[in-house]
């Protein structure tokens, strides 16, 4: 072979190689995606049923309900529009609360209920996460009734701290 002949090898194997790494990165990184859908979303159907999901919106007052167990709960989550049942086996965040925003990170299950694999909760007063705090205002702008019960976070846009769509608080 040929000096010319042996580089054009080693640029195609080069080539080849880095190809199939970004192949195989792709892959990995597709497993660990997980899309965010608002209760409306999911009762159109737009989520899939046999991906890790995220779900999020304010947790409607009165619904919290606590097995005999003591660590598997359920609650409803709405936009406003939508409302969507989940279940979760574990310990909830201590911000975790009624009437607030939270976002859960989990699967659908056949019967419509979503089963959480992590809760998670505001932090603070003034902050709401964009994903929660843009289809929550989506839901208003279309003129979606506010649930009985929904709590806090209808008016979105109004009062002192409330959250904007963007998730930051006004200063």
């Amino acid at each position: 072979m040929k000096a010319r002949q042996k580089r054009m090898v080693l640029v195609g194997l080069a080539i080849v190689g880095v190809g199939v790494a970004a192949v195989l990165a792709l892959r990995a990184l597709q497993g660990n995606i997980s899309y965010f859908y608002s209760p409306s979303d999911i009762e159109a159907g737009k989520a899939p049923t046999d991906h890790v999901i995220r779900i999020g919106g304010l947790v409607t007052k009165g619904t919290l309900k606590r097995a005999e167990n003591g660590l598997t709960v359920t609650f409803d989550v709405t936009d406003m529009a939508k409302t969507v049942k989940v279940s979760y086996t574990g310990i909830l965040p201590d911000l975790f609360n009624e009437g607030r925003g939270a976002v859960a990170r989990g699967h659908l299950g056949p019967d419509g209920v979503f089963y959480a694999e992590e809760v998670l909760a505001k932090h603070d007063e003034a902050y709401m996460p964009p994903e929660v705090a843009s289809s929550l205002k989506t839901a208003h702008a279309m003129g979606a009734a506010n649930p009985a019960g929904a709590g806090q976070g209808a008016d979105l846009a109004q009062g002192p701290g409330a959250a904007t769509a963007t998730g930051a608080a006004p200063r």
